[in-house]
């Protein structure tokens, strides 16, 4: 079964707004996008709004668990609607792509290791830096 956005927002307790549904068919269009790219995204498709409401919409959403908030090293934060498993990103240090990377034991938090006594690890976030496949072969044919 399929839950529509609006009944996704209903389920987590937020109201139902243009606003929000505008944002998550955004990052349904383009995962991994900042608040800045949402913001053109909305502007494109003609939903006047200001970066701070798109900010607000984002903050909320992620506040909810219906968004999850990375942050790439030396780049803004990044919002996506992939939330239901503990997947990492490959960033290309070159155009900025960011991918998804499947967790390779396939439960979280699908990393081991040491935590202080006590501590118990929900989720572990990597974030693999390098030069994706597209950014590889422009270098080689430059």
């Amino acid at each position: 079964m399929t839950e529509t956005d609006a009944e996704l927002l209903r389920e987590r307790g937020l109201r139902v707004t243009q606003g929000r549904l505008a944002v998550l068919d955004a990052l349904a269009r383009q995962p991994h996008a900042d608040a800045d790219a949402v913001h053109r995204a909305l502007a494109a498709a003609g939903h006047e709004t200001s970066v701070q409401s798109v900010h607000n919409v984002l903050g909320d959403l992620t506040s909810a668990g219906v968004l999850r908030r990375f942050e790439p090293e030396r780049s803004a934060a990044r919002y996506e609607r992939r939330i239901d498993d503990n997947h990492h990103h490959a960033l290309c240090r070159v155009c900025g792509r960011v991918d998804d990377v499947d967790c390779v034991v396939g439960a979280a938090p699908c990393l081991h290791a040491d935590a202080p006594p006590g501590f118990a690890v929900d989720t572990a976030e990597v974030t693999f830096v390098g030069v994706c496949a597209d950014c590889a072969a422009a270098a080689t044919t430059a």
